[in-house]
């Protein structure tokens, strides 16, 4: 007993400082040792040639801090400036975001890493929390195109149906 209470209580206290993670994700003593997602989305912004394609970490991680669809920035993105590709320079704005209809740029952020941090947040709480549950019905909002909400699904799906091609990129190793 004296020697199993160490490993007790290290698991103990693992797993309560752990926040639940995606179901994708593989837990072994309350460590999160791999996400799927983050290497899907990798590498599917890759096969995009994105410069976004090294955030894939941070949109997960921001998309679980405000329980959103961990494909849906990444989606958006991919409506507004095909991945980040087509962005006013120096602007890090793949989205879109506070670009009114007609003007050709709009707020401009420091980084990737804000951009989505400020964008996730900005679904989350100005369209969301406001009732805005649906991609249709943040597309109405969001932007002047109706075909915005289907091109945002498009990209949801196509996501969620990727594969990487490179079967490595989804090995574990312990």
């Amino acid at each position: 007993m004296r020697r199993l209470f160490p490993i007790i209580l290290l698991l103990f206290v693992v797993l309560a400082k752990e926040p639940e993670a995606g179901s994708a994700a593989r837990l072994t003593f309350g460590q999160i040792l791999h996400d799927e997602r983050i290497d899907t989305l990798r590498a599917y912004l890759s096969m995009h040639n994105s410069p976004l394609a090294g955030e894939a970490p941070h949109f997960i991680s921001e998309a679980d801090r405000l329980g959103l669809d961990w494909k849906l920035v990444a989606a958006i993105a991919g409506t507004e400036s095909t991945f980040g590709k087509h962005v006013p320079s120096g602007s890090y704005n793949a989205w879109g975001w506070g670009v009114p209809t007609g003007a050709q740029s709009g707020i401009a952020f420091g980084s990737w890493k804000q951009g989505i941090t400020t964008v996730s947040e900005g679904l989350k709480y100005r369209y969301i929390d406001r009732g805005a549950v649906t991609v249709e019905h943040i597309g109405r909002i969001y932007a002047a195109s109706p075909r915005w909400a289907g091109n945002v699904r498009f990209f949801l799906n196509k996501i969620e149906e990727f594969t990487p091609a490179d079967p490595s990129l989804l090995a574990v190793t312990l």
